[in-house]
Parts: structure tokens; C-alpha cells; sequence
């Protein structure tokens, strides 16, 4: 929290960073109290109802008042220094800005190998199913303007399986959209909660969803065209 809010002050971006204690067991909610003392832009909110990655990104982004959103891990792993990138092309009229490790300039540090080997054949057929020059789709680190969220709810991935709905729907939908080299860290501290085994059917679900929306929607949920009178 302190990284990112020196590199977002740096950088004179306005800004509120949302944490989102999604039922924690530990002391995180005692520390961002702590945290608040001497950050003003953390704005740290409890998840009191159902939990799960997709549950909890959803409601920290009813709590942020911008007009855009940053998707990040709290570990992390998503590089601050990235932030600062995503904000400036969403400052030059982009609607989303997407993050790729796998392109050029890009890259990761410790990722184990076989959620390695997972993660480049999900984003394959991804790929090869929307024929997309995007090939990091499952990333979660993200950014959107606020109408993009809205133009893409409801919001129906409780889980990690978020990840690829919303920027499959964004792209679906016709809003415009960018792509970043950015580098990703294995966390250092704590157990990742993603478990393959139970999020395949999951992103399996989300995915053919939103092709079926692609292809047999008629443009039903498109981006409206803005028109000059």
C-alpha cells in the first residue's frame, strides 16, 4: 500500500486506494487501521457478505468513488510503476488498459512451472476462441473506466473466473481497449488461494458465456455509438 501511493503521489495522479478485507482470520483488518494513520488515500472496507475473489473485487468497486478502476493484488506481485502507466493511457482516451507478461518488455519472476504451463494454455484458447492479439486475458491486474463496469454488469463471476469476464465482455461490447508490457512477482508472504482444480469449470463457464454473447447477441449489449449532432 505504501509502494503504490508513493508512485501514485510521484506521479501527482488524484487517486484512492480501495483494500478489500474479504473475511480475513488475521490481523489485516487491525492493520490497514494502522495504515490509515498515515496513508489518507486508503480506503479499507470489509466484505461482510458472500466471500471469493470475483465477490470481493465487485464490491470494492461499488465503494471507489473515481471515474476509473486499477485491479491489483494486494501482495504485490502487480508492479506499482505499472499503475502509473495504466492511468496515463487511460488519461489519453482508452477505455481499458490490459497487461500482458508474455509480450516484449514484459516478463515473470518465480512463477512456478506447472501454473505457468496452465496459465499459457487457458490464454491459447481464449485467444484462439475470440481471435484476440491479447494473450494474458486471465491477468487480473487490469484497468477500466467506471463506464466500461457499468456497461459490463451484471457481474456474474463470484470467483477468479472475474478475471477473464471482465475484460472478455469490455472487448465483446465494443469499448477500446490497449495493451502494456508489465512484470509480475510471485508473492513473497501468504498462500495463494487460486486453485486450479476447482477453477476450471469455473473460467470454462465465464468463457463460453460470453462467446455465446459474442456470436448469437446481435449486438444486443454493444458500447453505444456516440454521434455528433
Amino acid at each position: 500500500m505504501e509502494h503504490l501511493h508513493l508512485e501514485l503521489r510521484l506521479n501527482a495522479i488524484p487517486h484512492e486506494i480501495v483494500v478489500v478485507d474479504d473475511g480475513s482470520t488475521d490481523r489485516t483488518w487491525l492493520v490497514l487501521q494502522d495504515l490509515r494513520q498515515h496513508l489518507p488515500a486508503l480506503r479499507p472496507v470489509q466484505n461482510t457478505g458472500e466471500h471469493g475473489f470475483g465477490r470481493a473485487i465487485t464490491f470494492g468497486i461499488r465503494h471507489a468513488k473515481g471515474d476509473a478502476v486499477i485491479i491489483m493484488m494486494a501482495d504485490e506481485s502487480d508492479d506499482a510503476r505499472d499503475a502509473v502507466k495504466y492511468w496515463k493511457l487511460l488519461s489519453e482516451g482508452w477505455d481499458c488498459v490490459f497487461g500482458s507478461r508474455f509480450i516484449k518488455g514484459g516478463g515473470v519472476i518465480d512463477y512456478p512451472r506447472f501454473k505457468l504451463a496452465m496459465n499459457r494454455t487457458a490464454n491459447f484458447f481464449i485467444r484462439t476462441l475470440f481471435r484476440l492479439p491479447l494473450n494474458d486475458v486471465t491477468n487480473a491486474f487490469k484497468a477500466y473506466r467506471m463506464a466500461v463496469i457499468r456497461g459490463c454488469e451484471p457481474l456474474i463471476a463470484p470467483h477468479f473466473n472475474l478475471t477473464v469476464e471482465l475484460p472478455l465482455k469490455a472487448i465483446v461490447r465494443g469499448y477500446t481497449w490497449t495493451v502494456v508490457p508489465i512484470t509480475w512477482r510471485n508473492r513473497r508472504f501468504g498462500t495463494p488461494k487460486l486453485k486450479l482444480k476447482e477453477m476450471g469449470s469455473r473460467y470454462f463457464f465465464v468463457v463460453a458465456y460470453v462467446w455465446l454473447e459474442k456470436y448469437f447477441s446481435r449486438g444486443d449489449y454493444r458500447k453505444p455509438v456516440s454521434r455528433d449532432r
